[in-house]
This record gives structure tokens, C-alpha cells and sequence, in this order.
């Protein structure tokens, strides 16, 4: 099992360190006034790996770090699936 543990790092200074922050190659918590709002999790850069291996460790990283959040697959298929729903609900609306 892969341990993801993200740095917890505020939009400011995301912004003002992005390049730093990226070069770490550890996922990235973003946060608003405290609160999340995005999850930056990075492809390996090993060599030898090819696109698909390095998505695949990504996803790996996502997973720790989701079950280290308390997130299950259920609830995380809910959410994008109401979120479908409003998405395809609002374009029938502007057509």
C-alpha cells in the first residue's frame, strides 16, 4: 500500500512558491481560508516508467491519500455522479 501524506499548503503561497511545491513531487493539499479546495497529485518521474505506469502510481497516490481523508469510493462516486447531473441538467437549460 502506497502512503500518501500531502503537504497542506495555502493558495497564496501556492502561488508565490508554485515551482518550489512542484518540484517536491508529494501530492498537495490546497487550501482557501483553511478549508480544501484542490488536490494536486504529481506523476512519478522515474525513468523507464511509460504514461500509463506513471498514471496508475498516481491514482495509487490519490487512493492513500483519499482513505487518509476518510473518503470512501462510494462517496466519492456519489459526488461525481450529482455532479453529472447538475452539469447535464444546466447545458440542457443553455440549449
Amino acid at each position: 500500500m502506497v502512503k500518501a501524506v500531502a503537504a497542506r499548503v495555502g493558495i497564496r503561497e501556492l502561488s508565490a512558491k508554485l515551482a518550489y511545491h512542484l518540484e517536491l513531487l508529494t501530492p498537495i493539499e490546497v487550501t482557501r481560508h483553511g478549508r480544501t479546495i484542490g488536490l494536486y497529485v504529481p506523476l512519478p518521474q522515474e525513468v523507464g516508467l511509460d504514461d500509463r505506469e506513471r498514471l496508475l502510481a498516481a491514482g495509487r497516490l490519490m487512493q492513500a491519500e483519499l482513505e487518509r481523508l476518510g473518503l470512501t469510493e462510494k462517496e466519492l462516486s456519489a459526488d461525481f455522479k450529482a455532479w453529472r447531473r447538475k452539469s447535464a441538467e444546466l447545458t440542457a437549460l443553455s440549449n
